[in-house]
Order: structure tokens, then C-alpha cells, then sequence
């Protein structure tokens, strides 16, 4: 029997160290609510901490990235999950509203960027030549498989008890995190005596970054960045990527859904049902990105997603089960599709060594608009009382992306 290669055990254990890390901040929406009526803190300031820590995990991914070719992937992966633990804990001792923007917004927020941003693309490019875009697809759907498990379960919770018990899940399974990479992860395929998985031959390992300072080296990698035409085109559309799905539909999903009577529990299953299609989709994406002109693909996800936001007031509004259904699915298998073919893209551009710093930086854009998404929902539902203008301009915008991305000179796969 052929011996299971250890990269899969790496893949394995970084998939679920996502999922964790994902769901905690995929389960703001199902916060809202309670936070609203346990404390009275109003809407908007609960979407402002919530919009500072998408921010921050956004901003974070170019020094993640550089860190990680300094410190090590195993260090690093143990420091996230640590600080992501200590944030959880600080929400059982909060009872203002600030508490919760330093804790949620900074904290957490930090704690989460590794696994959110760079880490994906990072395990793929070291542990992986062959099969590199599925791995990338596969850990980047990883965040939609705790939202489809954990979503229902967390909402299921606050409904019968209170949202105290589905962050006590929540940082459960962040400790269990913890324990499993301490034990699995390694830095690299050459501590376990491998080569990445498909590389035949032994190539030495490059390591002129490791003497650096890491904040030098995002910097550098950004400075590199922004003299390239493509890097904008990317960046931008990245950004209406954010600010259409984890700062709107993350956030706000679940709120604009009970404003029109859907319960909490449903309105969740909703959003966990999308997951189902998003682990489908962007793990279909990260095959396709292998095969095919990545920009196209790009195309069609964002005119497509913008489509089915433009579908989703006009079903909540005439109540057709039917609708959003369609919804759930088309924008399902949409919402991170992106990610596998925007990596392809970055990688084909800047080269294998530099390109996890420079996506870090893209990525930063994504969730730059995220954030933009998460405050303005909520300052677009104080002032009109609904959040159609928010899904309907966040529609618009998905298609000025899929213009974007297209322009983006076709690249030929020579530096991967």
C-alpha cells in the first residue's frame, strides 16, 4: 500500500485550524442580535467592532506573510491560535462597548489573519507542486465547512441558552486547534525528510528572506507591487470581493433576514446552506484555476455574484421560498471561488518567493472592503431602516470587478 504523503497530513490539519478561525468571525452575524438586546450597544457600533477586526485580519496578511518566512509556519500557527484563544475568552469578561471593538475588533481580529489570509496559499506554494491549485482551493473552502457545520449549532445555542455558551463552543475547538498543531505541523517537507508533494527531484531551499526584518520585507514586496498596472486591477476587484461577501453577507445576512421575519435559526441555516455550495464551488474553482485562463473565471464569479445580490431583496421581499433558494446556491458556489484563481493570477505575475507577500497585501484590499461593507450595513440600516441600498449597490459593484479583472494581461505560467 503507497504511503499517504505527509503534505495531506499538513493540508489536513490546516484546513480545520481554518475552519475554527473562520467561524469566529463568520459568526458575527449571529451576534448582533443578542449583543443589541443584552446590552443595548447600538447596531452600528457592534458592526464598527466587527468591521475593525476584518480590517485588521486584512491588513495583518503582508506581515503574516513575512513572518512566516521568518519565524516558521509551526511557531506561527501556534501564535494565532493562541491569541485567537485569549480573545475568545476576554468576550465572557466584557460589559461595554469599547471592551468589545479592543477585543473583537483587535484581538480576535488579529488572532485570525494568518489562517484567513496568507496561511491558504502559503501550505499550498511549500508543501505542494502538483495539485497545487486543488490544495489552495480545498483550504481556501475551508472557512465555508465551519460556517455549514457551526452556523446552525451556534444559532441553535443562543436561541435555548445564550451567546456565552456558542463562544464557550467556539473556544473549545480553538484549544483543540491548538493541541493539534503543536503535535502534526512542521515548518517544512524537509523536516520530515520529504520533497513537496510532485517534486521529483531534491531542490534546495531558497532562505535569503530569514536574516530580514519582516515588517522590510512586506514593505518591499508592496513597493515591488504597486509600479504593476495588474496589482491595482486585482486589488480593486479584491475589494468589492470583500465588501460583497464576509463585510455584507458575513455580517448583515442574518439581520436582513429577520427584517423580514425570517427566525434567527433559519436565517443561519441560510447562511450555513451557501456553505455547502461554497465548499463545492471553490473547491471546483481551485481545479479550474489549474486548467483554465484564470481571468475568465474571475469574470464570470463576479458578474454571476452580482446578479444573485441584485435577486436576494426582491426575494425577501415577495417571501418565495423558490428565490432564495436560488440565491443560497448561486451565490453559494460563488463566495470564495475567487481566491484560487487570484492567487494563480498573483503567482504567475510576481513569481513563487514573493507571492504570498504580495497577495498578503491584495488581500489587505479584500478586507479593507469587508470592513467598508460590515460599518456601512450597519450605518445604511440606521439611517433607512432596511439594507436593500447596501445588497443592491453591493450588486453594481460585482460588476464593475468582473471589468477589472478581465483587463488584466494574460500571464503565462512560467514562474510557478
Amino acid at each position: 500500500m503507497k504511503r499517504v504523503h505527509y503534505s495531506w497530513f499538513i493540508l489536513v490539519v490546516t484546513f480545520f485550524s481554518i475552519i475554527v478561525a473562520g467561524i469566529t468571525l463568520s459568526s458575527s452575524g449571529v451576534f448582533i442580535n443578542p449583543l443589541e438586546k443584552e446590552f443595548q450597544w447600538e447596531r452600528s457600533t457592534i458592526a464598527l467592532a466587527f468591521a475593525i477586526s476584518l480590517f485588521l485580519y486584512g491588513i495583518s496578511g503582508p506581515f503574516m506573510a513575512a513572518l512566516l518566512e521568518v519565524i516558521g509556519l509551526k511557531k506561527m500557527m501556534l501564535s494565532a491560535m493562541a491569541t485567537l484563544i485569549v480573545g475568545i475568552t476576554l468576550t465572557f469578561l466584557m460589559n461595554q462597548s469599547w471592551q468589545l471593538i479592543v477585543i473583537w475588533g483587535g484581538i480576535i481580529g488579529l488572532g485570525a489573519s494568518l489562517f484567513l489570509t496568507v496561511l491558504s496559499p502559503y501550505v499550498a506554494n511549500h508543501w505542494f507542486v502538483k495539485r497545487r491549485g486543488l490544495a489552495i482551493g480545498i483550504l481556501t473552502a475551508s472557512t465555508a465547512t465551519g460556517q455549514l457545520i457551526l452556523l446552525p449549532v451556534l444559532a441553535m445555542i443562543i436561541e435555548h441558552y445564550s451567546w456565552r455558551w456558542a463562544m464557550g463552543l467556539i473556544l473549545l475547538l480553538s484549544t483543540l486547534m491548538f493541541t493539534l498543531i503543536a503535535i502534526f505541523i512542521k515548518n517544512k517537507p524537509q523536516d520530515v525528510g520529504l520533497n513537496p508533494y510532485g517534486q521529483e527531484e531534491f531542490i534546495e531551499e531558497q532562505t535569503v528572506q530569514q536574516k530580514k526584518n519582516p515588517i522590510h520585507i512586506a514593505f518591499n514586496g508592496l513597493l515591488e507591487a504597486v509600479k504593476i498596472k495588474a496589482f491595482w486591477l486585482l486589488a480593486g476587484s479584491f475589494f468589492i470581493c470583500g465588501l460583497s461577501t464576509s463585510g455584507l453577507i458575513g455580517t448583515h445576512f442574518v439581520s436582513y433576514c429577520i427584517s423580514f421575519g425570517v427566525p434567527l435559526v433559519t436565517a443561519a441555516s441560510l447562511l450555513s446552506f451557501m456553505g455547502v455550495f461554497n465548499l463545492l464551488g471553490t473547491t471546483a474553482s481551485g481545479w479550474l484555476s489549474d486548467r483554465f485562463d484564470n481571468r475568465w473565471l474571475l469574470f464570470w464569479y463576479y458578474l454571476l455574484r452580482g446578479a444573485s445580490l441584485l435577486l436576494l431583496p426582491y426575494a425577501l421581499s415577495q417571501g418565495s421560498v423558490i428565490l432564495l433558494t436560488i440565491f443560497t446556491i448561486f451565490y453559494g458556489l460563488d463566495w470564495i471561488a475567487t481566491v484560487p484563481p487570484t492567487i494563480s493570477i498573483t503567482r504567475q505575475i510576481f513569481g513563487m518567493q514573493k507571492s504570498s507577500i504580495i497577495y498578503g497585501w491584495i488581500f489587505a484590499s479584500h478586507q479593507a472592503g469587508a470592513a467598508v461593507a460590515a460599518y456601512g450595513g450597519g450605518l445604511i440600516y440606521q439611517f433607512f431602516n432596511s439594507y436593500t441600498w447596501a445588497f443592491f449597490l453591493a450588486g453594481i459593484f460585482c460588476a464593475m470587478a468582473s471589468l477589472f479583472v478581465i483587463i488584466v494581461k494574460k500571464q503565462t505560467p512560467q514562474h510557478v
